[in-house]
């Protein structure tokens, strides 16, 4: 997903889509240890997934704090 795309989900979805990433890392990694994973490139690109999501989330946050104060 582009970040243009990111930025339009609610904050809840974007949680909820950082969680399914994490998960899915966790299953790459355990493929990765088992020699099941054929595409090691996927690893890469969840991982960049999953900054691109809690930076998104961390963005929002400080809007937040900032717009409070």
């Amino acid at each position: 997903m582009k970040p243009s795309e990111i930025r339009q989900l609610t904050t809840e979805e974007l949680r909820a889509k950082l969680m399914d990433a994490r998960q899915e890392l966790m299953n790459l990694r355990f493929q990765m240890t088992t020699g099941q994973l054929t595409d090691t490139s996927r690893l890469g690109k969840t991982r960049r997934l999953i900054a691109r999501f809690e930076t998104i989330l961390r963005e929002r946050e400080l809007a937040e704090e900032r717009g409070e104060k």
